[in-house]
């Protein structure tokens, strides 16, 4: 199924999405590693007020995105990303899902989260957020001082309203796993071996849900999987690029 906007011959753009809190910094690397003809581009329609569940942020992205679309998303991006490749599935030419979760919220971590939610409203961000970079770093990276500032530095810029909106989104996020045996475009996941935040099991679910899917497991790698081990991500969506024929 095809529309004026988006013929089937269009070549696909390159959208990335990023995590929750996060902005353009953390594709940084990928960036322009990416093929020009597919006009590579952050999503930032998701970060908008108006988007509260992730339903309206997979809805607001396709809105800002005309035509077909090559969706690169990471943690609350990748959910996105699935959520957007069900409400379109004839736009979304290829799926790219870096250490997510098709899973719905867990009750431990719906507390966590609403007990951050918290300290958020209070302004308290900081003191949330430092002693996360244990869990968003494996070990070696998280001593890395500008890998940790660089990851600070955006979700600080985020805010705090936008940390409680979007940790409210998460915790009501659907539940992917529904319709990802449905997928029919080339779909390429990545997750770090020490990802303690969406653990390598979940893209392992991922992948064996989605027919074809690609399962590539990075070594020494946490969560912040764009950040810490660029240039294996970037070999690997170059790899998905030019298995799906976008790129030569």
């Amino acid at each position: 199924m095809t529309t004026p906007s988006s013929p089937a011959h269009a070549t696909p753009q390159l959208v990335f999405i990023p995590g929750l809190a996060a902005d353009a910094a953390m594709w940084r690397a990928q960036l322009p590693a990416m093929p020009a003809e597919l006009r590579p581009v952050v999503a930032t329609a998701h970060a908008q007020p108006a988007a509260l569940r992730i339903e309206d942020m997979a809805a607001l992205v396709l809105a800002a995105h005309a035509g077909p679309v090559l969706l690169c998303g990471a943690s609350m991006g990748g959910m996105i990303a699935m959520e957007a490749a069900r409400q379109a599935p004839e736009r979304v030419a290829g799926l790219a899902l870096l250490g997510t979760t098709a899973r719905p919220e867990t009750p431990e971590m719906r507390a966590l989260r609403e007990a951050a939610m918290e300290l958020f409203a209070q302004g308290r961000v900081r003191e949330v957020i430092e002693p996360n970079v244990a869990f968003a770093f494996h070990p070696a990276n998280a001593a890395q001082p500008h890998l940790v500032q660089a990851y600070l530095d955006f979700v600080l810029r985020a805010g705090a309203e936008q940390l409680v909106r979007q940790n409210r989104a998460v915790i009501h996020r659907p539940d992917a796993r529904l319709h990802l045996p449905r997928i029919a475009c080339p779909t390429l996941v990545v997750c770090g071996d020490a990802d303690q935040l969406t653990p390598p099991e979940c893209s392992a679910e991922i992948a064996a849900l989605v027919p074809g899917a690609e399962h590539e497991v990075l070594a020494e790698c946490g969560h912040m999987l764009t950040m810490e081990q660029p240039d294996a991500v970037n070999r690997a969506l170059l790899g998905w690029l030019a298995r799906g024929g976008w790129v030569d």
